[in-house]
């Protein structure tokens, strides 16, 4: 074989590996992609990703799995994705409990936020609404917190499991006005709301959408959002800040995070999808009736914001005093 025959044979090996490469490339995806939530179906999470799927599924030419792994403030599901193999076929639905939370707040946690995931997306950031039983004798925060103390021990807040942002906030109000609240953890937001509306818990920390929801309803009434800002979905509910507690100014994410180890491909053609969708405008008005803000980060701009969140949510659990095991 001549030197020329040679040449010529690797570098047609090289073109053909490099056709291959690219037909994998623009072969993702080829089969439906499953989203974890790892809270009950009817929550918030779920709600949000309902909005996005139809249009997610055009995007990305494939069909779009809501799939549900309860448990442990959305531990449970986020281990199952830790664990799932890294092809971009099976990501995650998170927010700020499962993600900056739960690591700060259980002595053991089962995965690492930052060592266990690739980020794909920041979809959304949400405030909390202060909600209770329409039957609590407040009608303004101010006037719950007097009722709190009047009350020491004989007021129980729910949460949609320990470790969430929904336990967290209690937590943090009970730190800044001394007000003493027993916590009712739940498998999720659906079945604290249940109970909450039925007067076993009498107050609540939850998302916006489900909290305006159920308030227009008469079966809750607001006092406060923690955001900086009034909530266009609660426009006449105050903030915490203006009913006096400073201390106070929590809004929450939304999130998509793959197993670490997703090839970029996959990571770019999520995220891109996940821009394409959050950028159409009868998106964007949906999600903002509902309470939440369209946020979108790029996988290099969300993995960034979660290092930064990290320290921050491990000093508000460290000055709240809350810890599980």
């Amino acid at each position: 074989m001549t030197k020329s025959i040679q040449i010529i044979r690797i570098f047609t090996l090289g073109l053909l590996l490099c056709f291959s490469a690219n037909a994998v490339q623009a072969a993702y995806p080829d089969k439906p992609i499953k989203i974890i939530i790892g809270f009950p179906a009817g929550g918030p999470l779920d709600a949000h990703i309902r909005l996005l799927v139809d249009k997610l599924q055009a995007s990305l030419g494939q069909t779009v799995i809501v799939d549900y792994k309860v448990g442990a403030g959305g531990a449970v599901g986020a281990q199952f994705v830790a664990q799932s193999p890294a092809d971009g076929y099976t990501v995650l639905l998170a927010n700020t409990g499962t993600m900056v939370i739960n690591p700060a707040i259980y002595t053991k946690s089962p995965y690492d936020t930052l060592k266990d995931f690739q980020p794909i997306a920041r979809t959304a950031q949400q405030p909390l609404a202060l909600i209770v039983n329409k039957d609590v004798k407040a009608n303004t925060l101010k006037e719950f917190i007097a009722y709190a103390k009047a009350n020491p021990g004989k007021l129980n807040y729910g949460s949609a499991g320990n470790g969430g942002i929904s336990h967290l906030v209690p937590e943090m109000l009970k730190s800044e006005t001394g007000i003493f609240m027993v916590h009712i953890p739940f498998k999720g937001s659906a079945p604290a709301f249940t109970d909450l509306i039925a007067g076993h818990v009498q107050f609540m920390a939850e998302s916006v959408p489900q909290a305006a929801n159920y308030a227009k309803q008469g079966k809750v009434k607001a006092l406060a959002v923690t955001s900086a800002k009034r909530n266009a979905a609660l426009p006449n509910t105050p903030t915490v800040i203006e009913t006096g507690v400073a201390n106070l100014d929590v809004v929450g994410f939304y999130g998509i995070l793959a197993p670490k180890g997703t090839p970029p491909e996959a990571v770019n053609k999520l995220s891109q999808a996940f821009k394409e969708t959050l950028e159409s405008p009868d998106i964007q008005k949906k999600m903002i009736d509902q309470g939440a803000d369209p946020a979108y980060l790029n996988a290099d701009q969300f993995s960034k914001f979660l290092a930064a969140e990290m320290p921050r949510w491990a000093n508000a659990v460290k000055q709240a005093g809350a810890k599980l095991d």
